[in-house]
């Protein structure tokens, strides 16, 4: 069997170029616009950085952890690598697209692949109205801020602001508020995934709110869109004793 043309991308740290070498001298190198799978070395913060830059270019990533959590990452071993990827399970992940208009007639737009989330950029909380597909749900919100993630973002900053975790192909978004003032017993909504959901800041001046896409962040932002982009894709490879899907689950049974 003919060995699969891989490109070996690591994290800035010691042990993830470590590891880069004693892999490339094992298979060589290709580069990442032609290889058939890159490889990436590192923790999760890298995994998300690799993901970004080759969003839509159909590049599968198969991680490995060499950082801390690893979550989003195999177990590192330089043995039977083109093995372990043709044995891999493919997971195939769809971005949120943020558009955001700003209080001084700015715009931006990105992709997020975790979450959106916006913040307050002041010590006054923030009051932020929230429509879903042209609908008013809540017509205010005083919070620290609100985020809505994608499934598989919905293990990071969604957990840990008490967010629900939703399973792969759920076809669900979490909306999770953050710090909410409040109303103090809404505790968020899952949201379809074909929703299109609206963030209206409220007294923009005077509280002012950042929305951050990923590592993206827009300042002083008065009206924010976010939808899932079903036509950008990126596809994820894990070994079929870890899939990103068991993980997810297994998440939910952690205490």
């Amino acid at each position: 069997m003919t060995s699969p043309r891989l490109a070996f991308l690591a994290a800035e740290t010691e042990a993830a170029r470590t590891a880069r070498a004693a892999l490339v001298a094992r298979y060589g190198d290709a580069e990442p616009e032609t290889a058939e799978a890159i490889v990436a070395l590192g923790g999760d913060g890298f995994m998300l950085e690799t993901q970004h830059r080759f969003l839509g270019r159909n590049r599968p990533i198969y991680g490995m952890n060499c950082g801390s959590v690893g979550f989003l990452m195999n177990e590192f071993r330089d043995q039977d690598l083109p093995e372990r990827i043709a044995r891999a399970q493919a997971a195939v992940l769809h971005p949120l697209r943020m558009n955001a208009e700003t209080v001084r007639d700015g715009a931006a737009e990105a992709l997020a692949i975790n979450e959106v989330s916006l913040l307050r950029e002041q010590r006054q909380a923030a009051k932020i109205r929230i429509l879903v597909d042209g609908t008013v749900r809540l017509p205010e919100v005083i919070c620290d801020g609100i985020l809505i993630s994608t499934p598989a973002g919905s293990t990071a900053y969604n957990l840990s602001a008490h967010g629900p975790i939703v399973p792969l192909g759920a076809n669900l978004l979490p909306l999770t508020p953050i710090s909410a003032f409040r109303p103090r017993r809404w505790r968020g909504a899952l949201l379809p995934a074909t929703s299109e959901v609206v963030f209206e800041v409220l007294e923009a001046e005077k509280r002012p709110v950042a929305a951050v896409a990923d590592y993206t962040e827009v300042r002083d932002v008065l009206r924010v869109t976010v939808r899932e982009d079903r036509e950008v894709s990126l596809t994820m490879l894990f070994d079929p004793d870890h899939s990103l899907s068991e993980r997810i689950i297994a998440e939910q049974f952690t205490v």
